[in-house]
């Protein structure tokens, strides 16, 4: 693979992921993520720790999920 080529992935993932940023935005958010069950919130006074592990494992296994129908579709 050549730079350039590399070059227009990394545009076209850059544009996608611009596109769903902003249709998430609109959209005000997937309903449900950030508070599933082991996502974990800490408060103390004024200060806040908040860890979405249960959301991070979620959209990781859909994201690899997606990406491997993906590469298989477009395998050579």
């Amino acid at each position: 693979m050549d730079l350039s080529e590399m070059g227009r992935w990394l545009a076209g993932l850059g544009v996608a992921l611009v596109v769903a940023g902003g249709v998430l935005w609109l959209l005000g958010g997937v309903p449900g993520l950030g508070r599933l069950p082991g996502d974990f919130q800490f408060q103390t006074g004024n200060v806040g720790c908040f860890a979405p592990l249960a959301t991070m494992l979620l959209v990781s296994l859909v994201l690899t999920i997606i990406l491997n129908i993906l590469l298989r579709l477009f395998q050579k």
